[in-house]
């Protein structure tokens, strides 16, 4: 009683059909999906070097890793930000003793230098930090 056939608006006793319609929902849905995908590569992180190759196991990663890159010119970045080695020390100095203890992560092309690299790892070092890591790709993602 009360319910009256699937094809009809209305149902015996006059009342109006409450029917979903869900054709607005999947169209929503379906442009949130294709703005995600078209999203989604431009929030990759960090800068374009060719890192190394190494036979080591993955390190756990904190919500916001604190990066330092050295791109194949020999450029200094902490994050996204270009410095030399004196400012990259004055940043990391300042920095909060709390935020020292946590891993510091070193991005370098495989084609700097290695005396380049000892000298951005002897600023980190002498900047109070505990834990730098040296990033590299595991040896199974040859190209």
């Amino acid at each position: 009683m009360g319910m009256g056939s699937v094809s009809g608006k209305r149902s015996r006793r006059g009342g109006v059909m409450a029917e979903i319609n869900v054709t607005p929902l999947v169209d929503v849905m379906l442009v949130l999906l294709i703005i995600f995908m078209v999203a989604a590569p431009m929030m990759s992180q960090g800068l374009e070097v060719d890192l190394p190759e190494a036979t080591t196991r993955a390190l756990p990663q904190s919500e916001t890793p604190l990066v330092v890159t050295i791109n194949k010119d020999g450029d200094l970045y902490l994050r996204k930000d270009k410095m030399a080695g004196p400012s990259l020390f004055a940043q990391l100095d300042g920095m909060a003793v709390e935020q020292k203890k946590e891993p510091i992560y070193i991005h370098a092309d495989k084609n700097v230098p290695y005396g380049v690299v000892m000298s951005t790892l002897s600023v980190i070092h002498r900047a109070g930090f505990e834990k730098p890591s040296m990033v590299t790709l595991p040896e199974e993602n040859r190209k």
